[in-house]
């Protein structure tokens, strides 16, 4: 339905034609386009915003269109479009700005770097946001975000044989995991990325302690992360294996409960890794078949998920297994592929560096604006007082411009609330003109006629003897009781309806959409104490939008069964009670979703106050209040 209205603002912008209202409307649709998970113009309309604000000049817009699209590639892991659009986005960030955008952009392009080898960028990057995080006062997405920069910073020095630093960085990502209110699957993510690098490094004894220290609080990340608990039991089988100290059972029992477990959760990296140190195990322990049963389970796996180091490590081990040509291929086919990731890795990094040498142009070019557009102030400050006149002209203009833009989206407002009711008056005013036709039919029609018969049995009584008068004058008497029931229907079916039926009508469908589309049962009740053609169009649109986004919230959040919706009116004020079954929160944790968000700030709009109330596992009650004012 919110898709739907977009969709109409953004047919009256197109009328209008004026570029920072398509631009204002877009950015809406886009986001309502990815919240419908509809990627396709979701991507088309980011491209077209970044279109328009570049033409506009307007640099906020550029940046929050630029990053759009940079985090939809990066996730869909195209990683030079992701590049090239956060390193836009970074473009139009000032050189000493400091927020979490610019750091989070910073971020973004460390991370594609580290993923693509390019560590020397990688660090540089990583390393400026955490500056930048410095300044900023700390907060739960402040601590996150230095988390995953001390992460990527322990992978590079990791790849780059950098003991110490790698094992500094993994301490620093541990200690920010800590001072997060809910940082536990952070830490026990930094502990195994800590314990992998103790590992690399030769340092079996650490890395099996903090392998163990993992394996025994189990129960607190159970339910929130399966696939670790395999992937630990993977991890302390390769290192007891490198090492050289351990029983073959034991670590040949881990590496088949951790298999199993992978294939039932359908975690494709973990079967792969088990495969791999399988194959390892048998091919050490002579045990030719099965090495190569697994081997070549890891290396169809590795072709399936595109993972060229476990493909590389696969057709390593199968090279041992295999006697004659066949052995030789694979290990052909080995040094191939070693020698074109290599080479992949040089011209991504060259590629990255002409991205680079782009950005410093164009920094070198806004530098030159700079300058001159302080020559151009200079050369005005001289002509200032002359042109003051001037200035206030051009300003009472802008004024005007800006004023009359506002109205403008008022009026398109309006008009798609306008649109939302024209079906429903049109029924109501079908209905009124049926019952005046009706009422008329019955008046000028059967009422004349009772009329006539009545006149003529009259007469008739002057004919008959008293039996014959007394009959008809009963019958008369009938008639009239018929044709004064016939006119009280005609004047009750000739008085107006209860004007203002029509926005309940619209909510009551609203309610019966949506929870039918989310799968609710519902209760909806409303009182008839109200007069809603006197109640403003603005404070009619809130609280519609108000229920459709609570109803999507507890679909989105609640896993609610059942919901019940009352709209009262105490005294001078509108009460809308929305109730639902579902998991509830914690009231006194902040919240931070776009849906809480865009409730309040509606309430706030038309001056109202909303409260919510819930306990985990005890449902959520809303509670909102708007001034009712005629």
């Amino acid at each position: 339905m919110r898709l739907n209205y977009a969709l109409k603002s953004k047919e009256y912008s197109d009328r209008l034609n004026i570029d920072s209202i398509k631009l204002r409307v877009q950015r809406q649709l886009a986001f309502m386009y990815f919240s419908n998970e509809k990627y396709e113009p979701y991507i088309y309309f980011n491209k077209e915003n970044l279109r328009l604000s570049e033409s506009l000049r307007d640099t906020v817009a550029i940046k929050v269109a630029s990053r759009n699209l940079g985090s939809y590639y990066l996730y869909k892991e195209q990683n030079d479009s992701s590049y090239y659009y956060y390193s836009k986005a970074l473009d139009y960030f000032k050189i000493n700005e400091v927020n979490l955008e610019k750091a989070e952009s910073l971020l973004a392009l460390a991370d594609i770097q580290q993923e693509e080898k390019a560590y020397t960028g990688a660090e540089e990057d990583a390393i400026s946001a955490i500056k930048i995080l410095n300044q900023l006062p700390k907060n739960e997405e402040i601590l996150q975000t230095y988390w995953s920069l001390y992460n990527i910073l322990g992978f590079i020095s990791e790849s780059t044989l950098n003991k110490d630093k790698t094992l500094e960085y993994h301490d620093k990502s541990i200690w920010y995991s800590k001072q997060m209110k809910d940082g536990f699957l952070y830490e026990i993510s930094s502990i195994n990325n800590k314990a992998n690098a103790f590992r690399k490094f030769g340092e079996h004894d650490k890395a099996l302690e903090l392998y163990y220290n993992l394996l025994n609080s189990y129960s607190k990340y159970e339910n929130d992360e399966p696939d670790f608990y395999p992937t630990l039991l993977i991890n302390i089988s390769k290192t007891k294996f490198e090492s050289g100290n351990y029983e073959f059972k034991d670590i040949k029992s881990n590496l088949e409960k951790a298999y199993n477990l992978c294939s039932g959760l359908d975690y494709q990296n973990g079967v792969m890794a088990a495969c791999l140190e399988l194959s390892r195990l048998y091919l050490k322990h002579n045990k030719t078949d099965l090495a190569r049963n697994y081997g070549n389970e890891a290396l169809n796996i590795s072709n399936e998920v595109s993972n060229n180091e476990y493909k590389m490590e696969a057709l390593l081990t199968l090279s041992y297994l295999y006697d004659g040509d066949k052995g030789k291929d694979l290990l052909r086919e080995h040094i191939g592929l070693s020698d074109s990731l290599q080479r992949e890795a040089r011209l991504v990094n060259n590629k990255f560096a002409r991205v680079k040498f782009d950005t410093d142009q164009i920094e070198a070019k806004n530098k030159e604006i700079s300058r001159n557009n302080i020559i151009l102030i200079e050369t005005l400050i001289g002509l200032f007082i002359t042109g003051v006149l001037i200035y206030v002209i051009l300003l009472q203009r802008a004024k005007n411009k800006e004023l009359k833009l506002v109205q403008e989206q008022q009026k398109v407002n309006e008009e798609i609330y306008n649109l939302m009711l024209g079906q429903q008056d049109k029924v109501e005013e079908a209905r009124a003109q049926e019952k005046i036709r009706v009422s008329k039919d019955l008046h000028d029609g059967v009422l004349g006629r009772l009329f006539g018969v009545r006149l003529s049995l009259d007469s008739l009584n002057f004919l008959d003897g008293k039996e014959a008068m007394k009959n008809r004058s009963n019958y008369i008497g009938q008639l009239k009781t018929i044709e004064d029931d016939i006119r009280k229907i005609s004047h009750e079916m000739n008085t107006d309806f209860v004007s203002g039926s029509g926005f309940m009508d619209i909510v009551a469908e609203l309610v019966e959409n949506q929870t039918k589309a989310y799968g609710f049962t519902y209760d909806f009740n409303y009182t008839d104490d109200f007069s809603w053609e006197f109640v403003l169009n603005k404070t009619k649109i809130n609280m519609y939008r108000i229920l459709q986004e609570s109803m999507q919230n507890i679909y989105k959040h609640a896993g609610a069964k059942h919901v019940k919706i009352d709209i009262l009116r105490e005294k001078d004020e509108i009460i809308i009670y929305i109730v639902d079954d579902g998991k509830g929160f914690d009231t006194t944790k902040s919240k931070k979703g776009i849906g809480l968000k865009n409730m309040n700030s509606r309430v706030k709009d038309v001056k109202g106050e909303i409260l919510f109330f819930s306990e985990p596992e005890k449902g959520t009650k809303v509670q909102v209040k708007i001034p009712y004012i005629t």
